[in-house]
């Protein structure tokens, strides 16, 4: 299933199940099934439409939302073997140590805020009437040492653009890793439909907006003393690029 994809279900028990699914990320459908309170027989049933229709999948004994989003990747980088692949809901909590390593920083606020919001939900991939989110992730040795982040209100008058959030953890800069999570975000959402991709920045992120600007991204705005960072004020720099 693609997020440019409409949600429809044609029954209220099959809705009620991609719902339930799509909002805890990964779960049991025995306990799908006794929580929502369907019999079994009609519960397989909705449930085997839902995988017929590119909803729903089974892996390792749990339901989770269908997302097509490519396959995982293999980069050499001098000394350096590393993955970039879409992440899986067991990613979460890799996911939210890198970002809040990144935010420790203080120089990287919307990435902090990502953090915070999947943090709280114990969910991290979405696409619900509301919403639509996304991640990838990079992994050395199967740890989890940088992320892209997409995120897009389903809302008509939006639905041609989504934010970016992307980092790496310190100890693994200057391989190209971000380069290359950067560069899967971006073909993710031009595939989607997306049209334009945005994100913001304070404005003493020097490495950041250089980073950007390297791959054509540009600014679109400031916004003056918007951060307060240290008791000082700082400016936010909004950036985006044309897909």
């Amino acid at each position: 299933m693609t997020f440019s994809e409409s949600l429809e279900f044609g029954h209220a028990d099959r809705k009620a199940i991609y719902e339930h699914v799509e909002r805890h990320g990964a779960v049991d459908p025995n306990d799908v099934r006794d929580r929502l309170g369907i019999d079994p027989s009609g519960f397989r049933h909705h449930v085997a439409i839902l995988k017929r229709d590119g909803r729903l999948e089974e892996t390792d004994g749990r339901l989770r939302v269908t997302i097509e989003a490519g396959a995982e990747e293999e980069y050499v980088s001098e000394d350096l073997e590393f993955h970039i692949r879409p992440a899986r809901q067991e990613d979460l909590s890799g996911i939210v140590g890198a970002i809040r390593q990144v935010a420790e920083e203080r120089t990287y606020i919307e990435a902090e805020s990502v953090a915070d919001e999947v943090d709280h939900e114990e969910t991290l991939l979405r696409h619900n009437e509301l919403e639509s989110r996304m991640f990838f992730v990079a992994t050395v040795d199967d740890e989890v040492v940088g992320w892209v982040h997409l995120h897009a209100p389903e809302l008509e008058k939006l639905s041609h653009t989504a934010e970016l959030t992307v980092g790496v953890v310190e100890g693994y800069r200057g391989h190209g890793i971000g380069s290359h999570l950067l560069s899967r975000g971006l073909e993710w959402a031009g595939s989607n439909g997306y049209e334009k991709v945005y994100q913001s920045v304070p404005s003493t992120n020097d490495d950041a907006i250089a980073f950007l600007e390297a791959h054509d991204w540009e600014t679109e705005a400031v916004r003056e003393d918007h951060y307060k960072l240290n008791g000082d004020y700082v400016d936010e720099v909004m950036m985006a690029v044309e897909l």
